[in-house]
């Protein structure tokens, strides 16, 4: 079949203050991190052996996943950091090196290789994927979605002949300057002798060296074009339409969790709701133990995570609140991600609890 690379190093200071406690992939969607969907469905097709690199907070990945036994998958983890004055600090080695690192070391790439990032959720035909890969007998295959001409400014666009071998990439070009609507999705399928031409010991990044040698160099390296769900979090705000998304049934194959106790409404479990003296309407998810009291509001699309509380007179719309958040009485919020530190809106202005401006008060919030 294949084996897996997922990129999961990076700091990502894009989606903070989300990124504050956690690394990127354990952002949770439908209260599970984003990296378990991946490893889910590469599973679903057989993936089995799948190295991780990680760096910034590398523990809460390595404790949340293990060896990978729960998925039927084996999961190996390559730490990218130095050994300093007694600690141990993260010094990713960009995409590309990181991969060298893991080569150098076992020789682990010795068959084709799916590599993906780990901070987005697909449903890839990955069999698909493979099959085009292997019978165009390329070195190295980019997975690539078409995008809106207006929406070219947000993506590295990839430019193919007709055969879709890659002449050139562009890096967010203006809609005038665009030669081609077919972004990148940071899925990538290698074969062992793409490492070959990276460097050992070295910073080197995938799509900012690599990519460009192997244009150079003129080898079979070609970008496909597929139809497939790509939720890519790669701002707050994206966060938060991807929770809009999911919560309405919008994704395929990412199911509420909880108990549907009526129409558009799911609990964990040991919540507490007086259902005849709140106002709810769906979709809505309560999460285990969360305590609602009579006279608040919810309207959703909205996720409240587990240990949460909403006082009296409060109302809820739109909003995702992570877990042990707890709303004063009477406060009104719409369109936010919210948790006991910090709430963010929808346009990604992060308010941290303490300023007048956030509905959370310090004797609010609970860790």
């Amino acid at each position: 079949m294949a084996k897996a690379m997922i990129l999961a190093a990076g700091q990502g200071t894009r989606v903070r203050p989300l990124t504050k406690d956690i690394p990127k992939p354990m952002i949770p969607i439908l209260g599970k991190p984003v990296l378990e969907y991946i490893i889910e469905h590469l599973a679903r097709y057989g993936v089995k052996e799948i190295m991780i690199n990680v760096a910034f907070m590398h523990q809460k990945i390595e404790e949340y996943f293990g060896n990978g036994h729960r998925w039927g998958v084996e999961i190996g983890y390559s730490y990218e950091g130095a050994y300093e004055h007694g600690d141990i600090l993260p010094r990713p080695k960009g995409s590309a090196g990181g991969m060298k690192h893991i080569q150098d070391n076992s020789g682990f790439f010795d068959e084709t290789t799916l590599v993906l990032c780990g901070d987005a959720i697909i449903d890839l035909d990955i069999g698909a994927a493979l099959h085009e890969h292997h019978s165009k007998k390329a070195i190295a295959s980019v997975v690539g979605l078409e995008v809106p001409l207006e929406q070219v400014v947000n993506y590295g666009i990839v430019v193919g002949d007709e055969q879709g071998r890659i002449q050139s990439f562009q890096e967010k070009p203006k809609p005038e300057q665009a030669k081609s609507t077919l972004a990148s999705t940071g899925i990538y399928i290698f074969e062992p002798a793409v490492l070959d031409l990276v460097p050992p010991g070295k910073v080197y990044d995938i799509g900012g060296e690599l990519f460009p040698a192997l244009v150079e160099k003129q080898l079979p390296f070609y970008v496909q074009k597929r139809f497939f769900n790509w939720i890519d979090i790669g701002r707050v705000t994206d966060y938060w339409s991807v929770l809009q998304r999911v919560l309405r049934g919008e994704v395929a194959q990412m199911d509420m969790p909880g108990k549907e106790i009526r129409p558009g409404v799911w609990v964990g479990l040991n919540t507490h709701v007086d259902f005849d003296k709140v106002h709810i309407e769906g979709p809505v998810y309560l999460g285990s133990s969360t305590k609602v009291e009579p006279g608040a509001t919810i309207i959703g699309p909205s996720w409240i995570g587990h240990g949460s509380h909403i006082r009296s007179g409060a109302t809820v719309e739109r909003s995702v609140l992570f877990e042990y958040t707890r709303v004063g009485e009477g406060m009104h919020f719409a369109d936010m991600v919210m948790s006991p530190r910090y709430c963010v809106d929808k346009d990604g202005e992060t308010i941290y609890v303490g300023d007048d401006r956030c509905p959370l008060r310090w004797g609010d919030a609970r860790a």
